[in-house]
């Protein structure tokens, strides 16, 4: 029986739309006929976060109606077109959330990994809002807190410290002052201040900033600007860093205990925290404290996952980085083939391992885990994998085989990424 030409208008315009959109173009052009937002999640094969929010967050009834609500479309950081969109919209970090508007206009984003119980209400406000940057801007100016604190945040997304501020120093004298003591409002200003330093190198200001705003309520992510602080004391005296740095323990500790080492951890980005405070404890010279911490992540990581790495990526890879940052190499020579046993079809363990040992010299070793990486490499990625293939095959004094993964990879490559085409070209040269 032959549809009705409405009805097969339907079901062509269904099928139409059945498959995931290619491009973010894709999906914008899709999203102007449903007269829907897009929603874009941008990851890379790299990022163990995104399999976090992959396997923990971005399923269940609560993903299915955001599938339902809006045009969903997963943007690889390593292709030509995630590269240039994540250019373009000032992406900085993996994972990322950017809801646009049908015309492409951004109207909020949410960065790095989230527990289920925030992230559906994030995503909700800013689709209850339905409201680009321009209007949040333009509804700050006539004084809305909730404004303020969101397009603040926006700025602080993407590091963007001088526009952030500058754009704050532009409201009104009156919505200033009546936000002047508004505690989130000052925080979120903090921040800028901190990146902003930071971009202009200007380290006794980041000091500072960072310090304000670690005096407030950051949650969870309070291990991103400990780091920022870390980085930005390097250079003072050594006994005036340590009193400042061992202030911070106190809090980061409070974080392990009460929102990562326990049965259900309320801060999805564990590893950062486990890290940081290592870092911390190296830069105050407690060897015995930095010890503790990364043993007591890797025992809980490997109580956890019970050796079936299959069942959380995202857990599998924190156990990785762990034992990378306790120098228990050992230990990661014999994880690594279960990473790779795990994950067949995936490049990021071969490549791992075999990057790992050309970095001890064992180019030979290195080398077979290098190629069968390289088979699985595309975009971006392909162009790191090579120059690694390069350096082990310099080493080995296979020079026409490393001219020849040169050319190769440019041909396949080669026109999309050069700041990688021109590492890969040095690494050849050196």
């Amino acid at each position: 029986m032959r549809l009705p030409l409405t009805l097969l208008a339907l079901a062509l315009s269904t099928a139409a739309f059945a498959e995931s959109p290619k491009t973010v173009d894709d999906a914008i052009a899709r999203a102007k006929k449903t007269h829907q937002p897009v929603f874009l999640d941008f990851g890379a094969p790299w990022c163990y976060s995104c399999y976090f929010m992959m396997t923990h967050v971005l399923n269940g009834p609560e993903w299915e109606k955001l599938e339902s609500r809006t045009v969903v479309a997963e943007v690889d950081a390593d292709s030509p077109d995630g590269a240039a969109w994540m250019k373009k919209l000032q992406v900085k970090a993996l994972p990322a959330y950017i809801v646009l508007n049908e015309n492409g206009d951004e109207l909020g984003r949410i960065l790095a990994e989230q527990p289920r119980e925030k992230f559906y209400p994030a995503v909700g406000k800013i689709l209850a809002g339905s409201r680009t940057l321009d209007e949040l801007k333009s509804s700050a100016a006539k004084g809305s807190t909730d404004a303020i604190e969101t397009v603040l945040a926006s700025y602080e997304a993407r590091k963007d410290g001088q526009g952030g501020l500058d754009w704050y120093a532009s409201l009104p004298e009156s919505v200033r002052t009546k936000n002047a003591k508004n505690t989130t409002v000052t925080l979120w200003r903090d921040r800028l201040e901190l990146a902003r330093a930071m971009k202009a190198k200007d380290d006794a200001a980041a000091v500072a900033a960072a310090k304000r705003a670690l005096a407030g309520d950051l949650g969870c992510e309070r291990p991103y600007v400990v780091d920022t602080l870390l980085e930005a004391s390097e250079k003072m005296p050594d006994a005036e860093r340590k009193t400042m740095l061992a202030a911070q323990k106190p809090a980061l500790e409070t974080l392990l205990d009460k929102s990562v080492f326990v049965a259900k951890p309320t801060c999805a980005d564990q590893r950062s925290t486990v890290i940081t405070t290592a870092d911390v404890d190296e830069a105050i010279g407690d060897t015995k404290a930095e010890k503790a911490v990364l043993d007591r992540a890797i025992d809980a990581t490997r109580k956890y996952l019970a050796d079936d790495y299959k069942k959380d990526r995202n857990a599998a890879d924190n156990l990785r980085v762990y034992l990378v940052r306790a120098k228990r190499t050992g230990e990661l020579d014999t994880l690594y083939p279960k990473l790779i046993a795990a994950y067949p079809d995936d490049y990021v363990y071969p490549y791992r391992w075999g990057r790992s040992l050309v970095e001890r010299g064992k180019h030979a070793q290195a080398l077979p885990l290098l190629e069968k990486a390289a088979d699985k490499a595309y975009g971006e990625n392909r162009l790191v994998v090579a120059t690694f293939r390069v350096k082990a095959l310099k080493a080995l004094h296979r020079e026409e085989d490393a001219k020849q993964v040169v050319a190769d990879a440019l041909e396949q490559t080669g026109k999309w990424f050069p700041e990688e085409v021109e590492k890969l070209k040095a690494e050849l040269k050196s």
